[in-house]
């Protein structure tokens, strides 16, 4: 096809010589039209790969990514290598050489791994408002104290580590890398006194994912928008995590509960569920996963342990008033107790909650809670406080006695 042919009745010659020799950018317009002429797509014009091969390239990058995370390191680097050569997108191709660093780095070719954090460095600290020198500065302190270059590691780990500190980053895994290789820098030229003046810094107790929010706030608001962007993706991923490891420990719960309840329960593995899933969780949701320990604990006869672990959840942190997690525990308090031939202890336990059960609005949980309630009635051989209960937990899913009458008679009986 021609040049006459291309431009038809609405470009020029002229124009079309002029986007060859790549001294006019043709507009979005104009690239659709010459898209449709060339039977292409515009991507295919303005990047040179149709977007279904870019969408290939770019899982293809995210499958090294994670065979680098799993160890699989060559995997990963020729996968890199693939990914820069198939690829012009800045972006992409920027995470695919920050992976091929990084896979260097784990294959103990690290002067070549030098290099290549060398190369990013430069490009970084040339375009600071896309990209930050802090991950690319940090990977190098770490490499040149593996290959002994003490001086070069420590400069650059304390240029990193005096940024990290004027962002207000005092946590996470960042401050926590710089910092370990410095230390072991400072020992290795047996300047322990500087060693010991680190460790003295590293107090940060702070939850990093606020940490690293914040201090992204702190780079967008000087200008700093490389540096901005990066800590705010270290934030989303921790942050990411988290969510991960509350969702899982959430399953791990029910999971228990439904180990614990019917026959033939599994209170072992029930409280081995509890167990892990206790540190992720907090607030109520840590209240009830203890709650749920102390009923396996009940269920292994294991008395004085549940009742010790209720009393604790039931007092920290003290609450102001009744609520269906606080009436649980108080439920399972009096099962403990039952359970213990201590009968008196129990009954005063459930007349306290059902007086407090009457203050929760009506609710599928609140009947819940009340049927649970009757059940401990009953086997405590109170019928009458038992009955009151059952018609609290029908009332509480809107069924009501139709007269006076049925009600006295649901009473009797």
């Amino acid at each position: 096809m021609s040049q006459a042919q291309l431009a038809g009745h609405d470009l020029s010659d002229s124009y079309i010589s002029l986007i060859e020799s790549g001294k006019r950018t043709p507009t979005p317009a104009v690239l659709k039209l010459l898209a449709e002429r060339l039977g292409c797509t515009p991507e295919y014009l303005s990047e040179g790969i149709e977007p279904e091969q870019r969408a290939h390239v770019e899982v293809r990058a995210r499958h090294c990514e994670l065979a680098l995370l799993a160890g699989r390191a060559q995997i990963a680097l020729d996968g890199f290598e693939e990914v820069i050569a198939a690829d012009d997108n800045a972006d992409l191709t920027l995470r695919a050489r920050w992976g091929r660093a990084a896979a260097l780095e784990e294959l103990d070719r690290t002067g070549e791994a030098i290099a290549a954090f060398e190369e990013l460095r430069e490009l970084a600290e040339r375009d600071a408002g896309r990209t930050s020198w802090l991950p690319s500065v940090i990977a190098l302190t770490r490499c040149y104290h593996a290959v002994g270059d003490l001086g070069q590691a420590v400069a650059l780990g304390e240029r990193a580590l005096g940024r990290l500190t004027e962002l207000g980053v005092t946590c996470g895994v960042d401050l926590a890398e710089v910092a370990r290789v410095m230390l072991l820098a400072y020992l290795d030229r047996s300047d322990t006194g500087r060693a010991r003046e680190l460790t003295a810094h590293l107090t940060g107790e702070r939850e990093p994912a606020v940490a690293y929010q914040e201090a992204s706030e702190r780079a967008l608001a000087e200008g700093a928008l490389g540096d901005a962007l990066y800590l705010a993706d270290q934030a989303l991923a921790i942050a990411s995590t988290t969510a991960r490891s509350r969702a899982e420990a959430r399953l791990k719960v029910a999971a228990a509960r439904a180990l614990i309840r019917g026959e033939n329960p599994d209170s072992e593995r029930a409280l081995g569920l509890l167990g892990t899933a206790m540190p992720d969780l907090s607030g109520d949701e840590a209240t009830a996963c203890a709650i749920e320990t102390a009923r396996a604990l009940v269920s292994l006869g294991r008395l004085d342990e549940a009742i010790t672990s209720l009393r604790t959840a039931l007092a920290e942190p003290p609450r102001q008033d009744i609520d269906p997690i606080t009436a649980q525990a108080q439920l399972v308090l009096a099962q403990a107790e039952l359970a213990r031939d201590d009968r008196e202890a129990a009954l005063t336990v459930l007349r306290t909650t059902s007086a407090q059960l009457e203050r929760l609005p009506a609710s599928r949980a609140t009947a819940s809670l009340a049927r649970e309630l009757g059940d401990l009635f009953d086997a405590a051989g109170d019928g009458a406080s038992a009955t009151a209960a059952y018609r609290r937990a029908l009332e509480s899913v809107g069924l009501r006695p139709t007269s006076h009458t049925t009600a006295q008679a649901l009473a009797d009986h």
